[in-house]
């Protein structure tokens, strides 16, 4: 292996690294040093970067070169500082927004490949049309995962077959999905934009980069030190296929470095190698329209919002909307389907269940799979411009600042406290035993206190004696919030 930034190292300086293999404690600083600019979606994709990172150090050893995908479906989510990160601690960085097919492979050289950075991959690759007009990019893409795919050029001058490899480790960036063929040789990253809580710090490349830089060479140092061990490695993987081709690498590096991440390296690697959502290109608009409609769903005289709506509830809701793209949905114009619904909000992790609300029941969604969502992609701005519209509510009248599943004074509930009409309704006292009635909100009339609804324990919710001990139960607002999810049926898609 041959490194033009690389400095010669003694034997001795070599053969410390191999006896001593501080590979877990790099392995963790690297894991600091991520996380101090970049909020990852999960833990294991935080690990999988810092693996695939410390991997391409090794890349004349391993028979497969895994994809890094950091995609989102908005922007400012994090996907470009991730690649900040990566660049200066990766091996032999080629970094680049777009590139011709000659430039790309006349980079790769075969004893000592680069790391391939693709920024704002989404305009390669994001519309039919910009994706035929690069199709040999993605060909040398995918050629490039497997050893011994080379790219074949005809020298007019030469009068003879040129052939160039391909092989290289490659991080691509985008807004939305990318080809099928390039998601499947990579480890996916999701990303998402910061919730309210969550802070990173500021990234500044004159003043961060070098530190990173020096990780990164003390990578380069144990890696190189203990290559040959890498070379023979065939660790077990929980995995098989392609998805086995993708992680090998990974998985070898933890199992080098020892400590727990070995077992993290497996964990990562069975928690993101599930079925990948599809599309969500309109995501962002309709978390914004849902919640308008949830809002809209709000009995003003308790402040109580409606904790699950069906399906066609929703469906109906979206396509009477003004101005909004659902009634004239996708290629065939046609409005929004059960499925089209689904399909937008999977990469948000938000699923269609089976619920009941009063005596029916039939597919809906939870008001608390939406509220995270939309805390990240929800701006102020979005919600701004339905406080003019009859019926909305305004944005000082809306309970967002109590968390789910506790009370407006901060408190969560012990069990057996948890309020008849969900979430967002305050508790008893357990110690006083007194119940304190909703708070007083601003611009909006004084709510007195209210008794509590004392159900038969002896009886299920919704059931005739309940409803005679709960005369609230009457009130569709009251039904409404007992609607609970049916656990005994599969999930499944909306169709």
């Amino acid at each position: 292996m041959t490194d033009d930034t690389d400095q010669d190292y003694t034997e001795d300086y070599q053969a410390w690294y191999a006896e001593d293999n501080p590979g877990a404690q790099l392995l963790n600083e690297l894991h600091a040093a991520f996380g101090k600019y970049v909020i990852f979606p999960s833990p294991e994709a935080h690990d999988a970067a810092v693996l695939w990172c410390a991997a391409t150090h090794a890349q004349p050893a391993w028979e497969h070169a895994p994809r890094l995908t950091p995609i989102s479906p908005a922007k400012r989510c994090g996907k470009s500082r991730l690649m900040d990160v990566a660049e200066a601690v990766c091996h032999n960085v080629l970094i680049t927004v777009n590139a011709s097919p000659a430039a790309v492979v006349r980079s790769i050289t075969e004893d000592n490949p680069p790391t391939l950075m693709v920024d704002e991959a989404d305009t390669i690759f994001g519309s039919k049309r910009a994706a035929e007009n690069h199709e040999d990019v993605r060909g040398i893409l995918n050629a490039g995962h497997q050893r011994n795919r080379p790219y074949v050029r005809w020298d007019v001058l030469t009068r003879s077959r040129e052939k160039c490899p391909t092989f290289a480790m490659a991080m691509l960036a985008a807004i939305g999905e990318l080809p099928d063929t390039i998601m499947d040789r990579a480890i996916v990253i999701r990303m998402r934009r910061r919730g309210p809580t969550e802070k990173v710090a500021p990234f500044r490349t004159r003043r961060d980069r070098p530190a990173l830089r020096a990780l990164g060479k003390r990578l380069r140092e144990w890696m190189r030190a203990n290559f040959d061990t890498l070379t023979t490695a065939t660790p077990e993987l929980p995995v098989e296929d392609r998805e086995a081709d993708t992680w090998e690498p990974l998985i070898a590096v933890a199992d080098l470095a020892g400590g727990n991440w070995p077992e993290r390296a497996r964990r990562a690697c069975l928690a993101m190698t599930g079925d990948e959502p599809d599309d969500a290109a309109s995501g962002t608009r309709l978390l914004a329209d849902l919640k308008e409609i949830w809002d809209a769903e709000r009995d003003p005289s308790r402040g109580i919002y409606a904790e699950y709506l069906f399906t066609k509830t929703i469906l109906q809701r979206l396509r009477d909307m003004d101005e909004s793209p659902w009634s004239e949905w996708g290629r065939k114009n046609e409005p929004i389907t059960a499925r089209g619904l689904a399909t937008l909000l999977r990469p948000y992790g938000v699923r269609s269940q089976s619920v009941r609300i009063g005596e029916q029941t039939s597919k809906g969604y939870a008001r608390a799979d939406l509220t995270d969502p939309w805390t990240r992609y929800v701006t102020s701005g979005t919600t701004e411009q339905n406080d003019d519209k009859p019926g909305s509510t305004s944005e000082d009248e809306r309970s967002t600042d109590v968390p789910l599943g506790f009370s407006e004074n901060g408190t969560r509930p012990t069990k057996g406290e948890r309020s008849l009409y969900g979430p967002d309704v305050p508790f008893s006292d357990s110690s006083s035993g007194t119940w304190p009635g909703l708070q007083q909100q601003p611009n909006s009339s004084v709510v007195p206190d209210v008794p509590p609804p004392v159900p038969n324990t002896d009886d299920p919710p919704g059931s005739q004696s309940d409803v005679a001990n709960n005369p609230d139960l009457d009130d569709p607002w009251a039904v409404g919030q007992l609607a609970t999810p049916i656990t005994n049926e599969d999930e499944r898609d909306d169709t």
